[in-house]
């Protein structure tokens, strides 16, 4: 971010406390670092990384946002995502909703596929802006291999602990399959003594997320909370949380909890407001359902929730496209059952 002197965080705002995991230990194979990010991840689905390796590429990652975000509107329009549930490109403000009465988000940003960083300069998906293309090789590739790397370290740590055969979840996520895994990098303008929603409650579309951010804004509500709490941002960490998809390959063990973004809190709220994303999805073919046959963890967990449908039926890619599509204002006829589509939160509708 520039040299920018931003106020601290408040700490007359309600708080969430997350575990703080560090990844160096994660690596090492530290069995008491391994026990607590698996509760972290099977209790609250959120918690912050440390010694996490990836820090010196977030000020890059971050003046190609702003590099792209100052273009004409016109002009990043070119590279538009359109309302049919595609995802890679640009989104303008104002093209989702965020609550039940149809109010518009504030947030643009614009979104890189994992598939078309690996294979610059030749093109997997879509065209993206000169902006993004300049730093392509030397900034957004790197930082797609090292969230990669990340998530997948996690992932294995999951995967033992969930006693599915070794790799599973990895052949779930495959770095040749083609997926909807992307970078994100996030603008919201400054909100002075604003309480909008700039994104509206929902859980993740995916399996892991990689979350970057020195303003405050994030608020999530935990299993069994019923009170929005703010993550406060600490130097030096990231925010990871679980995704849908792992959440139903799990059987629900692993949590997806819901979560929303607001304008920093306070003094915060006079200042843009800037957020890296790495997510971690699932290949475009596999199929989304609870992997009961590989694993008699999650077959008893699934036998023992009967109210959740732990195999809709979909792939991943269809997952995604009817959640996307359903989350553009212009694909919502006023129900609440078209905008519960877009959320995720089908499941808890008591959080809209």
């Amino acid at each position: 971010m520039p040299a920018t002197t931003i106020p601290p965080f408040p700490d007359n705002v309600p708080i969430q406390e997350l575990v703080i995991i560090d990844y160096s230990l994660i690596r090492q194979g530290d069995e008491n670092e391994i026990a607590s990010l698996w509760k972290a991840a099977t209790v609250r689905g959120f918690w912050y990384l440390k010694n996490h390796g990836v820090e010196g590429l977030f000020e890059p990652m971050f003046d190609m946002g702003r590099e792209t975000m100052s273009l004409p509107f016109e002009e990043k329009m070119k590279y538009w995502q359109g309302n049919q549930g595609a995802s890679f490109g640009y989104k303008a403000a104002g093209a989702t909703t965020v609550d039940l009465d149809g109010s518009k988000d504030n947030a643009e940003f614009i979104n890189i596929s994992k598939d078309d960083a690996l294979a610059y300069p030749q093109v997997a998906h879509v065209a993206y802006p000169s902006s993004v293309n300049a730093r392509m090789e030397s900034t957004i590739r790197p930082f797609v291999e090292a969230c990669m790397e990340i998530n997948s370290t996690m992932l294995e740590v999951f995967n033992a602990r969930l006693g599915l055969p070794e790799g599973a979840l990895a052949q779930h996520h495959p770095r040749e399959q083609y997926s909807v895994s992307e970078a994100r990098c996030i603008r919201v303008p400054p909100s002075p003594g604003s309480t909008k929603i700039a994104v509206g409650a929902h859980t993740d579309f995916g399996s892991l997320s990689f979350l970057a951010n020195r303003l405050g804004g994030l608020q999530v509500m935990l299993p069994g909370e019923t009170e929005w709490k703010y993550v406060k941002p600490l130097p030096g960490h990231v925010i990871c949380n679980v995704g849908d998809a792992l959440n139903i390959f799990s059987g629900g063990i692993l949590k997806s909890s819901i979560h929303r973004v607001l304008p920093p809190p306070l003094a915060q709220s006079h200042y843009e407001r800037w957020s890296l994303v790495y997510f971690t999805r699932p290949g475009d073919s596999v199929a989304l359902r609870a992997l009961v046959d590989q694993s008699s963890t999650i077959s008893e967990a699934v036998a023992k929730d009967t109210d959740r449908d732990y195999d809709p039926g979909v792939t991943a890619a269809q997952w995604f496209a009817r959640r996307q599509s359903k989350w553009r204002g212009n694909n919502q006829k006023g129900s609440m059952e078209d905008y519960l589509a877009s959320r995720g939160t089908e499941h808890n509708r008591a959080v809209v």
